[in-house]
């Protein structure tokens, strides 16, 4: 499924790539990365959790992130505008089909906004667990998986985190308010996707 995954991505107009550690996908990524200046990093626990963020920062680049301490509203709020507007945007990915589709689910859309218009690269990484079989399944995935584990870390109060699903709510603290699909790579934007056979983020 992984090696269909690869195949339909690049038919769809995608440059995807293929690594077994997560070290060897990290390198990958910040060597193709390293001419650019400016970062935007959306709220994935996938690439921080490979240190992407800090090696960036090490690097003497400038980066957006709004899962910085200590934020005020304006703040967090002009961060994610510019995550938009950099030169390189970083994120996951909730569910990629086999068939070679991108599938996320917002609360306010930053991510998905900066996926599909404004950097002029956009690196998303994503562990094999993100990895089904087809569109149905990437919304199953994001339902019964994704939202519901990304809510409780979050220590949100919604339904989906104490009952470990997808309910349905219509709850104030709703995350999940836009569903975005990636059918083939949009016009204007130079997507990379980089799959890690690990299990990464939610």
């Amino acid at each position: 499924m992984i090696e269909k995954c690869i195949e339909n991505l690049k038919k769809n107009g995608f440059d995807a790539s293929f690594f077994k550690e997560i070290q060897h996908a990290k390198d990958y990524i910040l060597d193709m990365i390293s001419n650019y200046s400016s970062f935007g990093i959306g709220g994935s626990d996938t690439v921080r959790s490979m240190n992407i963020v800090q090696a960036l920062k090490e690097m003497g680049k400038r980066v957006y992130d709004h899962w910085v301490e200590d934020l005020s509203k304006e703040q967090d709020l002009e961060i994610r505008l510019m995550q938009g507007r950099c030169d390189c945007f970083l994120c996951s990915a909730n569910a990629i089909s086999a068939s070679g589709e991108i599938v996320n689910v917002d609360g306010i859309g930053n991510r998905v906004s900066a996926m599909c218009f404004g950097p002029k690269k956009v690196v998303i990484v994503a562990g094999t667990n993100k990895i089904v079989p087809d569109l149905d399944s990437a919304i199953k995935r994001i339902k019964e998986i994704a939202a519901p584990l990304r809510a409780k870390s979050l220590g949100l109060n919604l339904p989906c985190a104490k009952a470990g699903r997808c309910v349905e709510c219509n709850s104030p603290q709703s995350i999940c308010r836009i569903t975005t699909i990636l059918h083939k790579k949009p016009i204007y934007t130079d997507i990379s996707v980089i799959i890690v056979d690990k299990s990464l983020g939610y």
